[in-house]
């Protein structure tokens, strides 16, 4: 996993939204042009601009392999590869599953609290000095769009209660996530030894 050290919050400008995401995914695909203007930003150039430009990034960190199960899946094998392309772009949301949401889950804990988002903010705020420059403002968008993305992506029940949901994987979704690198698994809460398993 070749992850940038520098955290880059420009997530906060659109949650998952998955039927987006799969528009210009498809658009890619086939190499067509994205009406971006009316089909992402409702009327808004510049809006439909800065959100093409978002897809495409999350896209860009997919292998073709995984293009092509995001394009012939069911509708929860979607959402998952699309969180994942949001945790190849996004450090800082994949921390947060991997440290946070994973490790609740392994010791049967279901529930995500703001002690636990808190805890790990202030955690990576010490390593992170471009988390210095962050406006309150920001910092409330960046904790609202993290929870919003879980609760599309079917992690959390929902972003009030923040009830974490077990994943069950499609088999095409394994291995194209395995023959990538199998760590990917670890951002939708597969365990060390289902991990081990997948690779033989």
């Amino acid at each position: 996993m070749t992850i940038s050290n520098k955290y880059d919050f420009s997530f906060t400008a659109s949650s998952l939204r998955l039927n987006e995401m799969l528009l210009v995914a498809r658009a890619y695909h086939d190499g067509i042009e994205v009406d971006y203007t009316n089909d992402l930003g409702g009327g808004k150039s510049s809006t439909g601009k800065r959100m093409l430009s978002e897809f495409k990034k999350r896209i860009s960190h997919l292998t073709p392999a995984q293009v092509e199960v995001l394009l012939n899946s069911d509708l929860v094998t979607q959402k998952q590869l699309t969180l994942v392309s949001v945790c190849k772009s996004y450090s800082f949301i994949r921390e947060f599953i991997v440290e946070v949401v994973r490790e609740k889950v392994l010791v049967y804990d279901y529930q995500i609290t703001d002690g636990d988002y808190i805890s790990f903010y202030r955690r990576k705020f010490d390593f992170h000095e471009e988390m210095d420059s962050l406006t309150e403002l920001t910092e409330k968008k960046i904790k609202q769009v993290t929870f919003k993305i879980l609760e599309q992506a079917g992690l959390i029940n929902d972003i009030k209660n923040r009830i974490i949901q077990p994943q069950i994987i499609d088999y095409k979704l394994m291995k194209a996530l395995v023959q990538d690198n199998p760590n990917w698994l670890k951002v939708l809460l597969v365990s060390d030894t289902d991990i081990q398993r997948a690779k033989e």
